[in-house]
């Protein structure tokens, strides 16, 4: 119960701060700021599916190649996964360094997507990719403590 909390709460940040940094042309993604707190607090049999639902919701509303973002996301979470032996998500600067690093990664391979399989390009800009990655890792440190609060050291899939 916890889990769906976290993840309305999560599709409301996103709405809002995609809708107000949407004015100033950044692209802040709240939802995959939210899937790399899951993939970094949970373990991977929850971590994996609650970063593929968070990309597909996007998917649902947007007007893109349907299922890109759920295959990002879930790349996404497999970096998290990969780089939590060797990260402390406990401290700030990785939490932020993730966040900015996956903001390009998840932007890059969606356009490739797109233009893979629509034979179209759809690139937000540098610019709005570079405020949007640099906004999402200032707010991730937020986002990474809310989670690890909510779900507590008691929740089934939290890891060791």
């Amino acid at each position: 119960m916890k889990l769906v909390f976290l993840f309305v709460l999560a599709t409301v940040f996103h709405w809002a701060f995609a809708s107000g940094f949407s004015l100033w042309g950044m692209g802040v993604n709240m939802m995959l700021v939210f899937a790399v707190a899951f993939c970094a607090v949970l373990k991977p049999v929850c971590g994996y599916p609650a970063a593929f639902v968070c990309g597909l919701f996007l998917d649902f509303f947007g007007t893109k190649l349907f299922g890109n973002n759920a295959f990002t996301f879930t790349v996404a979470a497999c970096v998290v996964y990969g780089l939590s032996e060797r990260f402390d998500f406990d401290g700030i600067f990785p939490q932020m360094l993730t966040v900015f690093g996956l903001t390009f990664l998840v932007g890059a391979l969606n356009s490739v997507l797109i233009w893979w399989f629509a034979s179209a390009v759809v690139w937000p800009g540098l610019w709005s990719l570079l405020g949007g990655a640099v906004v999402s890792a200032l707010l991730a440190p937020g986002v990474f403590w809310l989670v690890r609060r909510t779900l507590g050291k008691g929740a089934v899939c939290r890891q060791i």
